[in-house]
């Protein structure tokens, strides 16, 4: 029998003043995994009287000392990550080998964020006057809100968590829905690592409600929300119209050039990563595919061969690359997609279609797609589906390529793979993309470099890396006359 959940408040595990509740499935297999709050606005206002009581004891306390929080997370992590990865492997559908990975990462991440309790400087700048002594300070800026995603449910949950804590801020959590259960566990490890009550709460629910609540609210400060352009976007005009903070990460239509000098096997591999393992849930995937003519037949036959190599099934399977996508909804968006793309004449060279042999009726499992003959007017070449479909358009030059490559209202990560040199730092000089990247997948990343996009796939200062902190602290400068 299935658990009900709570919501996390002040250090307490309460229920939702609504007494409703909602279901995580499975999409494997569409087994119940649990019962969770369906909150409204009152949780939310209940969760912000924690974290407001919370904060002048929370803003106070050493900064370093708020860093050895992290300290312990690190270890924490360490112990549990097979219970965690198993935890997302059944409420994601990733492979337990990605979900591995996305343990380690947020591991990696912790290392990293630690130490930036010990780096919130500030500076020391000459005055014109000598009787003066001028510096600034770094300060939190109080009650904040974190909108996370369903993709990297624990890591991008807990790298948006850490750098708001430890710049002394408290926090409002909502996680996407149908991950609330790996939401539940970010909670306990925070508890476990020794966060005081009140300072991280979290509320469940949808996330009209609960997302429009955290927005709108006087008292939240700041909002770091990851997601869809179209939500991120109605979300920041609420956020700035009422002069608070906003940060987002968004959609992503991220293009990766393949000119004739690459090496086509290297080539076909890296598009493997990062446009069709975790089904394409990621906002870096690769989705648009611009190869040279000369070069385009044989790409697509190596590209058609590895894809249909690829393991699709339960993600504790043996050796499985895929699992399913994460829900009905994405189930479908899939399907829309193909069939669109097939309707306005695109040539489909491998999937696009459910599976449902060999025992995976029950889930929401696809075939990784690639299309061929994509132009820049059809739909799969513009929107963003977030799924396993690879839109392939050839050209004739490298010129043409950084144009289409361009061509996009998003600009979130981009790829060329290229043995010349002078091209590559050409690309990296023009492409219009926050991230960027020559002879790697486009999903690469390091938490010690910033992350973020331009155009449509990114409002407000950087995540990760030196800039973290950027975003949740305020500076005061200070004038000192002995």
């Amino acid at each position: 029998m299935s658990s009900t959940y709570h919501n996390y408040i002040n250090g307490e595990w309460v229920s939702s003043i609504t007494n409703e509740t909602y279901a995580s499935l499975n999409p494997a297999n569409q087994d119940v995994l649990g019962y969770f709050q369906k909150s409204n606005e009152a949780d939310v206002e209940r969760a912000i009287q924690a974290a407001e009581e919370a904060f002048p004891s929370w803003a106070t306390t050493a900064a370093p000392t708020r860093g050895d929080v992290l300290f312990s997370l690190i270890r924490l992590l360490e112990a549990q990550q097979e219970e965690l990865a198993t935890i997302i492997t059944k409420e994601v559908g990733k492979s337990f080998r990605e979900a591995n990975g996305e343990v380690r990462k947020t591991i990696e991440a912790m290392k990293q964020f630690s130490g930036e309790a010990t780096r919130m400087t500030g500076e020391t700048v000459p005055s014109h006057d000598s009787g003066i002594f001028a510096y600034t300070i770094r300060e939190p800026l109080g009650v904040v809100g974190v909108i996370a995603p369903y993709n990297f449910p624990l890591g991008i949950g807990i790298w948006k968590i850490a750098p708001a804590i430890i710049a002394g801020n408290t926090v409002i959590f909502k996680p996407a829905s149908n991950t609330s259960l790996i939401s539940i566990k970010i909670m306990e490890l925070f508890e476990q690592a020794g966060v005081p009550a009140g300072v991280i709460n979290m509320v469940t629910g949808p996330g009209g409600v609960i997302g429009n609540a955290i927005g709108s609210h006087e008292k939240i400060k700041a909002v770091s929300f990851t997601g869809s352009t179209q939500v991120g976007l109605a979300l920041g005009k609420a956020v700035s119209a009422r002069g608070a903070k906003m940060q987002a990460e968004m959609g992503g239509k991220n293009p990766s050039i393949v000119l004739e000098d690459a090496d086509l096997d290297e080539t076909v591999e890296n598009l493997v990563i990062s446009g069709f393992l975790d089904n394409g849930q990621r906002c870096t995937g690769t989705s648009r595919l611009i190869v040279l003519r000369s070069i385009a037949e044989d790409l697509t036959k190596k590209l058609v061969a590895r894809t249909r190599k690829l393991k699709i099934g339960d993600g504790f399977a043996e050796n499985v690359d895929n699992g399913p996508v994460v829900d009905d909804s994405q189930l479908k968006t899939y399907l829309h997609y193909v069939k669109t793309a097939i309707d306005e004449g695109a040539t489909l060279e491998c999937g696009g279609e459910q599976l449902k042999e060999n025992g995976l009726d029950k889930g929401y499992f696809v075939a990784p797609t690639l299309f061929s003959g994509v132009t820049q007017d059809m739909t799969i070449f513009k929107e963003e589906i977030f799924g396993p479909v690879m839109a392939m358009t050839v050209v004739d030059s490298y010129e043409e390529a950084l144009e289409l490559a361009n061509d996009s209202e998003f600009g979130l990560s981009s790829t060329i793979y290229t043995n010349d040199l002078n091209k590559a730092f050409h690309f990296i000089r023009n492409i219009e993309s926050g991230v960027t990247h020559v002879n790697i997948p486009s999903n690469y990343f390091e938490n010690q470099y910033p992350f973020g996009g331009k155009k449509a796939s990114s409002i407000g200062p950087r995540e990760q890396g030196s800039t973290t902190l950027d975003f949740w602290t305020d500076y005061k400068t200070v004038y000192i006359r002995p």
